[in-house]
């Protein structure tokens, strides 16, 4: 390739790998839905974005680093305290169960199937055992599971990812080096172990570096960003060099490790990182399914119609049974575990990789295996878009929609409103920071938040699970301020402040951004001089007029959704909602 088509190549990959996922996010379907057709589309039309072409044959290392990059940004979000007894167990049978179920039934039929050799056959069913957070994450996003169903796809995904490619690597090389497939003997259970002991000392190795470098040295969010990607880089190539893929093994074991020491001052990373993971998803899908070509897909068409009906009908279900057994997981809940397996990211990657070099020895049916995954992919991530939700309500898994808010303060008048958003209907959750504040709450038969809660909300990489609405009413404008800017990104909906006084000479709190309850008229030290006056929130019907000298402050709509009155926002109750007012008695 010229210079000129190298350019072109990068760039044009580069445009639609953003562009796919802005149509995505747009049409609010996960990305792959798009990514893939648009790559095998742009790969059918030009060969300035096929890999082979563009990168040559350095792809694979590259595809190893990047997918090892994302694994590590996975393995940040996985927190052990959400991983506890019975939701572990469902896990561990869900990761052995099915790697092992999947990988001997593809293996089974795939020679009858596709009309390839049993060891072919037997590569592709190790690929496709695995799953992956980058495309369960926004199918779970999208249809809103229950807590507890979130965490056990996410971390079943997340851990599928690095375990079935030290597999795949381990039967690729039983496959390249001897023509035949024998997994059972005792070597090759010595491989995986000795693969799992790479990575886990590469692990091992990478917190001790990122300890250091965060904890000790308090790099800042740049420096602490930098140092986090060259430390997971180069542990993980040197683990690749060692064996192969257990650079995946060593990135996900340095996220779970650096996300659960205690102690750890990590910096806010999400901004910078996050959008890094997101351009190598788009760049590594785009490139890989260029490297299809229609050609090659014809012939396996019908075929990988039928393994999808399999493995989505027959095996994912039985999978999910045999791990929920003796668990405390619903009919509902299993069911959905069984209808929610999709393939991503690792997959495509290891079969990229893996068929280029079984092709070059001469294998016969190699190249069927890129093609096959392909079609897989992309017919288990269109179906269980499309299928999720539906099936989700249908089982009722999803999250109720009625809010559930965290009131945060214990002043007086944050206690009576909490009171009245509790007679309006809805679960309210409160959270105060000292005892006498925390006695008053619960004096006043409100939930009161663990102690732990608030320093889960703003840790930058944790989740607040079980909350819907957040309201920050302390009196410390300048806490209210700074907390509505660490929280927003970790609670699953809006996160409000109450303003400070128009005179304020806060450090923080006048100049920051975001959404100020009630209004600028209705600022704190006002509403908590009314309520020492006499005034009181009270309930009332939405098709009920609102006296004169009242103000209507929120309005709990029909299904139990909860809309604030804020500075850029007024809401109008409407017959069958609920308004909460604050007025005179």
């Amino acid at each position: 390739m010229t210079g000129e088509d190298i350019l072109l190549g990068i760039a044009l990959t580069v445009a639609l790998a953003t562009g796919s996922q802005i149509l995505a996010n747009k049409l609010r379907v996960p990305a792959l839905i798009v990514l893939l057709p648009v790559g095998f589309a742009a790969g059918a039309l030009t060969d300035v974005i096929h890999p082979a072409r563009l990168v040559g044959p350095d792809f694979p290392a590259l595809v190893s680093l990047s997918v090892a990059v994302i694994l590590y940004d996975a393995g940040l979000g996985l927190n052990l305290r959400n991983l506890t007894g019975r939701t572990r167990s469902v896990v561990v049978r869900l990761l052995i169960i099915g790697i092992l179920v999947t990988f001997f039934a593809v293996a089974g039929i795939g020679p009858a199937l596709f009309g390839i050799p049993l060891r072919v056959a037997a590569m592709i069913g190790v690929i496709l055992v695995v799953s992956g957070p980058t495309v369960v994450g926004p199918l779970l996003e999208y249809v809103r599971p229950t807590d507890k169903l979130r965490r056990i796809l996410i971390w079943e995904g997340t851990l599928t990812d690095p375990i079935g490619g030290i597999l795949g690597a381990i039967v690729f090389h039983a496959v390249a080096t001897s023509h035949r497939i024998d997994i059972g003997r005792g070597y090759q259970i010595g491989q995986f172990l000795l693969s799992m002991g790479v990575g886990l000392a590469g692990g091992a190795v990478a917190t001790v570096v990122l300890w250091l470098a965060l904890h000790k040295l308090r790099l800042g969010e740049t420096l602490g960003t930098l140092a986090q990607l060259a430390t997971v880089i180069l542990v993980s190539a040197l683990c690749d060099v060692v064996r192969d893929d257990t650079g995946l093994i060593a990135a996900i074991v340095t996220g779970l490790a650096i996300t659960n020491l205690p102690g750890m001052d990590m910096p806010a990373r999400r901004p910078f990182l996050e959008t890094l993971v997101q351009m190598i998803i788009g760049l590594l899908f785009i490139s890989i399914s260029s490297a299809v070509t229609p050609a090659s897909v014809v012939p396996v068409l019908v075929p990988s119609l039928i393994l999808i009906a399999v493995l989505v009908l027959l095996i994912r279900p039985f999978v999910a049974y045999a791990a929920a057994r003796g668990s405390d997981l619903t009919v509902g809940e299993w069911g959905f575990i069984g209808w929610m397996a999709p393939r991503g990211i690792v997959a495509a990657s290891t079969a990229s990789a893996f068929s280029a070099t079984l092709v070059e020895k001469g294998l016969p049916g190699a190249s069927k295996i890129l093609p096959i995954t392909f079609l897989v992919i992309v017919g288990t991530v269109l179906l269980y878009a499309l299928s999720a939700a539906p099936v989700a309500r249908k089982l009722e898994v999803v999250r109720s929609a009625r809010t559930r808010p965290l009131l945060v303060g214990g002043a007086p008048w944050v206690i009576g409103l909490g009171q009245a958003l509790k007679t309006a209907g809805l679960d309210v959750l409160m959270w105060a920071g000292l005892d006498e504040e925390r006695e008053r709450i619960t004096s006043a038969g409100i939930e009161l938040a663990h102690g732990e809660m608030l320093a889960t909300a703003t840790n930058p990489r944790a989740r607040l699970e079980g909350v819907t609405a957040v309201f920050l009413l302390t009196d410390d404008d300048d806490f209210n301020a700074l907390a509505s800017v660490v929280v927003k990104d970790n609670v699953q909906g809006p996160v409000y402040r109450v303003g400070p006084p128009r005179d304020s000479h806060g450090v923080v709190a006048p100049y920051t951004g975001g959404d100020i309850l009630f209004g600028r008229a209705l600022v704190r030290q006002r509403l908590a001089a009314r309520y020492e006056r006499g005034a009181r929130f009270h309930v009332q019907p939405g098709s009920t007029p609102v006296p004169p000298d009242h103000d209507i402050l929120f309005v709990v709509r029909a299904d139990g959704r909860l809309a604030p009155v804020t500075a850029t926002q007024t809401v109008t109750p409407l017959p069958g909602d609920t308004a909460v007012v604050m007025g005179s008695v």
